[in-house]
């Protein structure tokens, strides 16, 4: 059963959204951004930035992770240790629930060719596989969000 963050993610993607602005989108309100800034912000990032290369949910989560917890003042060092453990942290998660973070990888085709956007399109892939990936990256943030906020504590 998905949370509401993933329902609303999978659902914003369902609506021909980039997978990087649906899960962003998703998370606007935590961030501080309005839902247009997130589609905004999200929109260079899907299909592993158009060339198959980071999954378009796990850079839109990385972009969420920036915007609660990423680095604010210059050459504070604790805040980039910090930002780059969670950034390595949340890439590792995603690519052990879903064996890899490569966009090319997880969907068995290059899709910046014409053969492979046709062959993802004609096996389902976007409209099957990828919201996996979205609820994936969603969940995954969630967990990281919860455990960064129990540090805290």
């Amino acid at each position: 059963m998905m949370t509401d963050k993933q329902s609303k993610a999978v659902e914003c993607f369902h609506k021909d959204m980039h997978c990087s602005q649906s899960v962003l989108y998703a998370f606007a309100e935590e961030c501080g951004i309005t839902e247009e800034m997130a589609f905004r912000l999200g929109s260079c990032f899907g299909s592993g930035m158009r060339k198959g290369n980071v999954c378009g949910a796990c850079t839109g989560a990385l972009m969420v992770l920036g915007l609660l917890y990423g680095e604010t003042h210059m050459s504070d060092r604790e805040e980039r240790q910090r930002s780059n453990r969670i950034n390595v942290e949340l890439m590792d998660r995603f690519a052990q629930a879903n064996g890899t973070c490569i966009c090319n990888e997880l969907l068995g085709c290059d899709i910046t060719t014409p053969e492979g956007v046709q062959y993802a399109r004609s096996t389902g892939l976007f409209k099957e596989f990828c919201p996996k990936m979205v609820a994936s990256a969603v969940e995954i943030l969630e967990d990281m969000i919860s455990e960064m906020e129990e540090e805290k504590q």
